[in-house]
């Protein structure tokens, strides 16, 4: 359980919950402002009035979501409201960040269609289900898209991403759950409820509450290292998931070197106290950071950049002996490495993938207790009406680009406009 003051996340092992309920919600910015530097997209939506009567949403039968129709083929179009049954909830989407996992899938065909996809999930609870009694409607939250059985072989050996629970998806807008972020409502089951749900406390935006789950993902990340005290890092790429991953590798203690083509996301790093800085587009990442650590290299490379392009330079950046961890590789394929940089020079190549539940309550505190402006990352926000152009721009990154959030709830939006 998540106890303690509503501005101070204090908690133990149990259910996901947090103090700071905020019965009529909240909408975290009031307006759609600016964010990293960079004016934030402001949109106008066509008008739907929710009704809040008595502490009952009254919840349309239709609603606009952004579907995945197959390969680069995604839609904006009117569906059903999903239905929740018994100990589940209904959460009316405020905020919703691209994970480039969600451009992987779209991009490549991996999944079947159609599907609604997002699973960087904040809200309002809109309806529940017969049983709950944890949640209300009008409670902010946040939810998790996975939670394990922590039953299993893999998790018993803390692997919780390959339990097959774990790859069940327990949030849903309608056709097979993918996480539905990229709808106005959600439908979250019943285990999600229960064990991977959190309540936002007063003071925390939905745009803030959003980043948990890439939080935790890093801090997996990161713990898979297992940096010791004063190890030379280098974080290559500093898009929001790479700068995320290098102040949590500075939080572990660690020198800390950050690496991107854009010096604009280096000015960004600067400002979260990254201050070894590559301009990777001028300089040589290896070779600098050899010149930093009497010739050595890294002790341990992060690279937070996609593709099996600069597996093999992140891997010369790093000292015999040393750890690269690919974090951003999530498409099958080939890659080319020297097989002796691993025998003969004993560098290790791990990797790290997904949430950690047992990560949970430190994600959670983390974010909660704003340990990083993390809403500084988003650069663009988009209403629902603008996904396309949303996931179009995440998918490919300019220079004055970060993180990119659809805000189907976010005043100007359908979902958003709440009457008295």
């Amino acid at each position: 359980m998540i106890r303690g003051d509503p501005g101070r996340f204090e908690s133990d092992s149990g259910r996901l919950l947090a103090d700071g309920r905020s019965l009529k919600g909240g909408r975290g910015r009031d307006a759609l402002g600016t964010a990293g530097g960079t004016p934030a997209l402001q949109t106008m939506a066509t008008a739907r009035t929710i009704d809040i009567e008595n502490g009952i949403e009254r919840i349309p039968a239709t609603m606009k979501a952004a579907v995945y129709r197959g390969i680069n083929d995604v839609r904006l179009e009117e569906v059903p409201v999903p239905e929740i049954g018994r100990g589940e909830i209904l959460v009316r989407v405020h905020t919703c960040g691209i994970c480039g996992t969600d451009l992987k899938k779209i991009s490549t065909g991996s999944h079947s269609a159609p599907r609604i996809f997002g699973h960087e999930t904040s809200g309002t609870v809109a309806k529940v289900g017969e049983g709950v009694r944890e949640y209300a409607v009008g409670d902010r939250v946040m939810v998790f898209h996975h939670i394990p059985c922590q039953e299993c072989y893999y998790c018993r050996n803390k692997t919780f991403a390959q339990c097959a629970m774990y790859k069940k998806v327990g949030c849903t807008a309608g056709f097979e759950p993918s996480g539905g972020g990229f709808s106005e409502y959600v439908r979250v089951m019943d285990w999600i409820v229960q064990k991977g749900t959190v309540r936002i406390p007063d003071g925390i935006s939905f745009e803030q509450a959003c980043f948990v789950e890439p939080v935790n993902t890093c801090m997996k990340g990161i713990e898979t290292l297992r940096l010791e005290p004063e190890e030379t890092v280098l974080v290559m790429g500093q898009g929001p998931i790479g700068l995320i991953l290098a102040v949590l590798a500075k939080r572990a203690g660690a020198r800390v070197i950050t690496s991107d083509l854009y010096p604009a996301r280096l000015t960004i790093a600067k400002s979260f106290d990254l201050n070894l800085t590559i301009d990777a587009s001028k300089a040589d990442a290896g070779q600098t950071v050899r010149g930093i650590t009497e010739g050595r290299g890294a002790d341990a490379v992060i690279l937070a950049v996609g593709g099996s392009g600069l597996i093999r330079p992140a891997m010369d950046a790093t000292r015999p002996g040393g750890r690269v961890l690919l974090f951003a590789q999530t498409a099958r394929g080939e890659a080319t490495i020297d097989p002796a940089a691993v025998c003969v020079d004993e560098k290790a190549l791990v990797g790290s993938y997904s949430a950690s539940v047992d990560l949970q309550d430190e994600s959670v505190r983390f974010v909660m207790n704003h340990e990083m402006d993390l809403e500084r990352l988003i650069s663009h926000r988009f209403p629902l009406e603008r996904s396309v152009e949303a996931l179009a721009l995440a998918a490919h990154p300019q220079p004055d680009s970060m993180k990119i959030a659809i805000q189907p709830g976010a005043p100007g939006s359908p979902a958003g406009r709440v009457s008295a």
